[in-house]
């Protein structure tokens, strides 16, 4: 929607009103389909995560930073997990795929936004998971505010617990549950 914006012009017959409200009109549609640069962020028309293949991933990560563990900005960082069983992707995994976008876009964790790298979200037919990566594991201040204001931003309950791994940790991991290193 395009705020901020005033489009006005002389009116002097009920023509020249319907001429005029469909300007606006049309002007409003066209924005509505402008791809927006948001910082070293872009965010356009794709399917929901719900409506995906299993198998599939959708990632969204800063210019520069490859969805890897690999990647140079990557590799001593982390990720906040959250796991969905079968039955939540219909509640749940699109709402919280869309919050986890708009908490980056926004640049939701204020002062520790830049310690954020970007959000992967895993369609799987065991169960979907969502994770926000981050740069440094060892930044415990800024992963617990992440944590914290993550589990908020998507109403999760407080007793329910989403835990931080480092992806060192992901890597060599030798059975299929981790010990977290932070939980909130």
């Amino acid at each position: 929607m395009a705020t901020g914006v005033m489009i006005s012009a002389p009116i002097s017959s009920n023509s020249k009103v319907e001429t005029c409200e469909k300007t606006i009109e049309s002007i409003v549609n066209a924005l509505q389909y402008i791809k927006h640069p948001l910082q070293n962020r872009l965010y356009n028309h794709i399917q929901l995560s719900s409506n995906l293949v299993s198998g599939c991933d959708y990632s969204l990560f800063k210019d520069g930073i490859e969805p890897m563990w690999e990647d140079k900005l990557n590799r001593r960082g982390g990720r906040w997990l959250i796991t969905l069983s079968k039955q939540q992707r219909r509640a749940d995994l699109d709402r919280f795929w869309l919050e986890t976008v708009l908490c980056l876009v926004g640049e939701t964790f204020d002062e520790h936004s830049d310690d954020v790298c970007g959000a992967v979200i895993n369609v799987r037919a065991k169960g979907d998971k969502i994770a926000i990566w981050t740069r440094d594991y060892e930044n415990k201040e800024a992963i617990t505010h992440i944590g914290r204001v993550y589990k908020e931003r998507l109403g999760v309950p407080q007793k329910v617990i989403i835990g931080y791994q480092s992806h060192a940790d992901t890597a060599t991991k030798s059975g299929s549950s981790m010990k977290n290193k932070f939980v909130a």
